[in-house]
């Protein structure tokens, strides 16, 4: 037996694929919360979070939203901001789940995959 496997192969009807155009990309300016928070998941990944002030354009009021830094490039970065300090993040938007007390949990987050000072 040479050890090769045989395989069927079977032919796409072109017309049958539908197109994926879903794009999960985000650029956000606003000032740092509070300084960062590094910390040490079970699986013993590392993460930094920090929040993320963001003044609604047309309505009063702000938005606080939840930035999570995963690479070590971004992590170091995340590490250095001070409060009140103005940053631009782009990423992307995940939902990240977790076991709580009262059963699963969960939260979106804006994975930052590049983190710029203003």
């Amino acid at each position: 037996m040479s050890g090769k496997v045989a395989t069927k192969k079977k032919k796409v009807d072109q017309s049958e694929i539908e197109e994926d155009y879903s794009l999960n990309d985000v650029v956000l300016r606003g000032r740092v919360s509070q300084e960062a928070i590094e910390k040490e998941l079970p699986s013993g990944d590392k993460v930094v979070e920090f929040r993320l002030i963001i003044t609604r354009e047309k309505l009063s009021g702000v938005d606080t939203l939840d930035i999570g830094a995963w690479s070590s490039k971004a992590r170091r970065i995340a590490l250095t901001l001070t409060s009140d300090e103005w940053v631009e993040v782009s990423g992307s938007i995940h939902r990240r789940f977790w076991s709580a007390p009262t059963g699963l949990a969960s939260r979106w987050q804006v994975e930052a995959v590049e983190i710029t000072r203003i």
